[in-house]
């Protein structure tokens, strides 16, 4: 049996905006540094043999934080498949303003599973990269490995669903809690 654990990157300054980042460089606040040392002060006995994170900063920083100091020599592997949505022409701007502007489109956009905001990613779309990944990492889990991932709110959903049985109203519909950590047994 492998334990995995699985954890969102602490706040950035689009998040504290209430910007839409998708795939922008945006890197943690103060705030989010110290969300990120918080998981690692959590996880800091377990004895990590992999981990994982995203081609965007805020994911690599989260990590680094939560790796250090406690883990070293820790194998970690970059994968774009596990990054933030694509919100696509609404990448930048504020969500308060896209939602007053567009109040019905907002809600499509902002948590449909299947309709993608103008030039972006649906739900689904990140669902489908994200079982990718679950599907080429999870046969190269050893007994008794310890894997982290540092991932972000719209590819944790998928990776929960897939995890907790989940439907896909119940996926779209959380808010992920910045230092929430989500662990699982995965037989091998």
């Amino acid at each position: 049996m492998a334990k995995i654990f699985i954890f969102r990157h602490g706040q950035t300054l689009d998040n504290k905006e209430h910007t839409f980042s998708g795939f922008r460089q945006t890197d943690l606040t103060s705030e989010g540094m110290e969300e990120a040392k918080g998981i690692g002060e959590k996880l800091k006995n377990e004895k990590v043999t992999k981990a994982y994170q995203s081609d965007l900063i805020r994911s690599q920083h989260t990590l680094d934080l939560v790796l250090n100091p406690w883990h070293k020599n820790v194998e970690i592997t970059t994968d774009a498949r596990i990054k933030e949505r694509d919100y696509g022409d609404l990448t930048g701007k504020n969500k308060d303003e896209v939602e007053k502007e567009n109040p019905e489109l907002y809600k499509l956009w902002h948590r449909s599973y299947d309709v993608a905001p103008p030039g972006g990613e649906s739900i689904q779309m990140v669902e489908k990269r994200v079982l990718e990944f679950l599907n080429d990492v999870l046969p190269t889990f050893k007994e008794n490995d310890v894997v982290f991932i540092s991932a972000h709110g719209n590819s944790l959903r998928p990776m929960r669903r897939y995890f907790e049985h989940l439907s896909v109203d119940e996926m779209c519909s959380f808010e992920h809690t910045p230092g929430k950590i989500y662990s699982y047994d995965f037989d091998l």
